[in-house]
């Protein structure tokens, strides 16, 4: 058959609804392949084994063949076959444009789509393959591969994960009420001869070397099963699902798209079922780009035991509309950008296989039931009917949950900051239980007045410091106390909850609280430095088997690693990270345990602010970063620094007291400052060398607000003191009146440095 793709078929593609595409394969003239262990037929007729033929049969398969060296290629023993197993295959070759409809099985086969080396700046070199009950295996290479079709798109234009794949050479579409099965191996990376370029890598069952667009007719009702010997649908560059029904059973992950930072995998319409990560890893949906979801209804899984994702992507996983749960050890982060509202969900231990986990509102209306199939510890929901601004409850089994986390930090109790009750939990380096009396000045988890939450960079003393103007309750609070919450509400800037475990108030189980480092906390370090961490208190005794901890980054994207207890041994440097970021560790029971529950987190850096509310690109970044590392500015919480906050007239006199490194000293001269608070030592210090005067009526006023021109008047006393020789109105630019703000101070302090 000749290249024979009109310009009306060209025309018809353009059209990205299901049903343009189901007009394009009725009004164009279909191809009919029919497969067969014994004979495969084009139009009636017994295929060719001519290369020059539209259809021909009797290629040879690309494959990793065994018997070589390294210098072959980069695939392992078990990635290797015999030239025997792979001549048991029959490969069904299409080289011209056009519309397939494909029916029928290959035992040991692959359907192939080559249009020439050409073909990828040709408009024209488009195939059309209408799945019609095709069930095609293979155990060597892919089921189905395109090789070579029109191309639209650039592999080094980043599209920002806004793509059209209307006019891709490749065009699948799943017939109504077909079911078709594709049981696909892969091709280990094979050199070119005498390099180490790539001549065939093929990862998936499915695959296209160029963007491919997959869709259903007009009912939506065909089925593509997919079921990977490694990952399962692959795209090199851009990937499209607009309808039909997929699913997929993949050892790896199950859909990828492996373009750097460039590829977009889209679904836009259909339903979509993964099972992905069978073997020892493997994501739901893995774009090395960006993952965009615009409708649909999507399912994913991840393996339970590596650090994989439901979803995972390297750019933005934007969720737009369609109703998506996804499940993994760990998921990434989805974009604030998305315009469907989202809920995260990170629990404190791994849930088992058949849990069942409901989403509901106030009035018990259940937005969310599911059953998982496999184990998991991160599940991302979005839904049409989740809404902002409402409260949700969140249930596992029917036994209601809570967090002690979101997207702002920790909320009470997620500090762990000091020795729990009693001592018999001990864990770890450090000492050793000496008796059931708590510490000194440890009451039910609490830290005394003024200990600052572990996690908070250390001041000049080598003790976390707060600053003052401490954010009350809600989310935003240092207050250890505890206890989480029930009430999951998600809003513009919370969609992200962690630490979920059964809700302590209602488990009737006894509540186990945890610290670290002998209660020091986590401390965050500067890049290149190693976080200590070599010691786990329990609150009451707990078997170490039972005891999980659980390290992530903030937000997720790169790092997840999950330790029993009693499988570190001790050796808490198997679950630290390295790399410069934000993390999250979460100590918790898991939730087998008939008897305790408990949860507590810290948040730390490595390298990089651990502010969720500063971005790097903000003007203030580099001197907060500056103020933060010498510990002269350490946040109003331990993940917030409130940049546009007001700065208070303790907070103020306590940086320029860190910044000289002064000795503190206690003063009786102010009615209103609290004898041995966090700030009175500085204030003391600042009212004997004439920094600080009050308010002449013996008040300090500590917790007012600074006005820029009170705080020139104390950098001038300040920088007298100092002997700095610096012009004061030189530090302030006019465009700063009124009150101060945090970040406005650290501007000016980073000019003092």
């Amino acid at each position: 058959m000749k290249r024979t793709m009109s310009l009306m078929l060209a025309l018809i593609l353009t059209m990205t609804s299901v049903v343009g595409l189901a007009f394009a394969s009725t009004t164009t003239k279909e191809t009919v392949i029919k497969l067969s262990d014994t004979a495969v037929t084009v139009d009636g007729q017994v295929a060719s084994t001519s290369s020059s033929a539209a259809v021909y049969t009797g290629a040879t398969i690309a494959y990793y063949e065994d018997g070589h060296d390294s210098s072959y290629g980069e695939g392992k023993e078990s990635d290797a076959h015999s030239a025997e197993e792979a001549a048991k295959h029959t490969v069904v070759t299409i080289t011209e444009p056009g519309v397939y409809r494909v029916s029928g099985k290959l035992s040991a086969g692959q359907l192939a789509i080559d249009l020439g080396s050409n073909a990828s700046s040709d408009p024209t070199a488009v195939v059309t393959l209408i799945l019609d009950g095709v069930n095609i295996t293979n155990t060597v290479a892919p089921g189905v591969i395109f090789y070579n079709v029109y191309e639209p798109y650039s592999s080094t234009v980043d599209t920002k994960g806004i793509i059209d794949l209307s006019l891709a050479g490749a065009q699948v579409i799943l017939a109504d009420n077909s079911v078709n099965t594709v049981n696909g191996s892969y091709v280990a990376r094979i050199y070119k001869e005498g390099t180490t370029k790539k001549l065939h890598k093929y990862d998936g069952a499915f695959y296209s070397k160029m963007s491919m667009n997959i869709t259903g007719e007009s009912k939506g009702t065909g089925e593509l099963h997919i079921t990977a010997a490694n990952e399962g649908l692959d795209s090199e560059l851009h990937l499209a699902l607009n309808g039909g029904k997929v699913y997929i059973e993949a050892q790896d992950d199950g859909i990828n798209t492996n373009e750097d930072g460039i590829s977009v995998t889209s679904i836009n319409d259909g339903y979509l079922y993964v099972n992905a990560g069978l073997g020892a890893e493997g994501d739901g949906i893995d774009s090395n780009g960006y993952l965009t979801i615009n409708g649909g209804t999507i399912v994913t899984m991840a393996n339970e035991r590596s650090p994989d994702g439901g979803i995972d992507a390297d750019k933005n996983i934007t969720i737009n509309g369609g109703s998506v749960i996804a499940l993994g050890t760990r998921n990434d982060a989805t974009s604030s950008t998305s315009k469907q509202t989202f809920i995260e969900l990170s629990f404190a231990t791994t849930q088992a296989a058949g849990s069942t986990i409901s989403l509901k509102d106030v009035a018990g209306n259940e937005l969310l039931s599911h059953t998982a199939k496999k184990a998991f510890q991160s599940v991302t929901f979005s839904s049409a009917d989740l809404k902002l601004n409402t409260e949700y409850h969140l249930y596992i089994d029917g036994k209601q949950l809570q967090y002690t986390g979101n997207s702002f930090g920790m909320m009470g109790g997620g500090f762990g900051g000091n020795r729990p009750e009693g001592g018999n939990g001990q864990f770890g380096q450090g000492t050793p239980p000496t008796g059931e009396q708590p510490p000194t000045g440890a009451t039910n988890g609490q830290k005394p007045e003024g200990t600052p939450p572990e996690g908070s960079f250390p001041g000049p003393n080598g003790e976390g410091m707060p600053e003052g103007g401490m954010i009350p309750g809600g989310q935003d609070s240092t207050t250890v106390s505890g206890e989480g919450s029930t009430a999951f509400v998600i809003t513009e800037s919370i969609h992200s909850f962690s630490g979920i475990s059964e809700a302590t108030d209602i488990s009737g189980k006894t509540k186990v609280t945890f610290t670290v480092n002998n209660g020091a906390g986590i401390q965050s370090v500067a890049s290149g430095e190693s976080i200590v961490f070599d010691g786990v208190t329990a609150s009451t005794a707990v078997p170490e088997s039972d005891i999980q901890l659980t390290v992530t980054d903030v937000p997720s994207e790169n790092y997840s690693e999950t330790f029993l207890l009693s499988e570190l041994k001790g050796d808490f440097t198997k679950i630290m990270p390295e790399e410069d970021g934000q993390y999250r560790l979460t100590i918790a029971i898991v939730s087998s345990n008939e008897t305790h529950t408990g949860v507590s987190q810290w948040q730390f850096a490595i390298g990089v602010l651990p502010f969720t509310d500063v971005n790097s690109k903000d003007p203030s970044y580099n001197a907060i970063k500056a103020l933060y590392e010498q510990g002269i500015m350490i946040g109003t919480s331990s993940t917030r620094f409130s940049p546009n906050s007001p700065v208070t007239r303790a907070a103020a006199i306590t940086t320029l007291g860190r910044m000289l490194k002064i000795e503190q000293v206690e003063s009786s001269k102010f009615n209103d400052v609290v004898k041995n608070s966090w700030y009175s030592g500085y204030i003391g210090w600042a009212v004997e060398n004439g920094i600080v005067i009050g308010d002449g009526k013996g008040n300090f006023m500590p917790n007012a607000n600074l006005t820029v021109e009170q705080m020139k008047l104390v950098i001038s006393r300040y920088v007298e003191l100092s002997g700095l020789n610096i012009a004061v109105d030189d530090l302030f630019p006019s465009t700063i009146t009124g009150t101060m703000t945090r970040a406005e101070l650290a501007i000016l302090l980073s000019k003092l440095l």
